[in-house]
């Protein structure tokens, strides 16, 4: 059997909820005809819709994604990761360990072609760490915007609004920890 699209997901999800198309829509502040696109894999949300989709679900973003739980090896090699990312982020992200039940943090691997990210802010609890291996990352937090070149970190509270991407020629590559899992 094919695993579930992400809308699949999202749909599975809200019917095991007993949720209409209009009580989800309403709570993630969009529209019965955007949310009936999404779970027909229509269109490809932005972080900060899926972020409220699955907050009105009770999941986290990374949960409409995973099609397995368990326990996760000590090694994980890159072929493992879990691909967390839509088309239209322009950047490929992989949780970098199977689950993040039980754990205090959660760690991926971004690479954002240049002219992707989020764009939109979006915040939730928690804080985030992250080290630009490659590229130049285009951060924002709160009222400032932050140009992080290879080889340098960024920390922040994730209660802030934030939004991140590339505005470089270059793919930029990401290692990034949310503490506590909640993306």
């Amino acid at each position: 059997m094919a695993p579930l699209t992400l809308g699949a997901k999202i749909k599975e999800l809200r019917l095991s909820k007993h949720l209409t198309l209009q009580q989800v829509a309403d709570q993630a502040s969009c529209t019965a005809a955007y949310l009936s696109q999404v779970e027909n894999d229509k269109t490809s949300p932005s972080i900060a819709s899926l972020k409220r989709i699955a907050e009105v679900l009770g999941a986290r973003i990374v949960d409409l994604f995973s099609e397995e739980e368990g326990e996760d090896p000590v090694v994980m090699h890159p072929e493992q990761w879990l691909g967390v990312s839509l088309p239209r982020w322009k950047a490929d992200i992989k949780q970098m360990v199977r689950t993040v039940k039980h754990r205090q943090m959660q760690p991926f691997h971004t690479v954002i072609q240049p002219g992707g990210g989020t764009r939109e802010d979006y915040s939730h609890h928690g804080e985030e760490f992250g080290l630009v291996l490659e590229g130049e990352l285009t951060l924002t937090v709160g009222s400032d915007t932050y140009l992080v070149p290879a080889g340098s970190s960024f920390y922040y509270s994730s209660t802030q609004p934030h939004a991140w991407t590339n505005e470089g020629q270059a793919p930029c590559r990401v290692v990034w920890v949310v503490a506590p899992p909640s993306w």
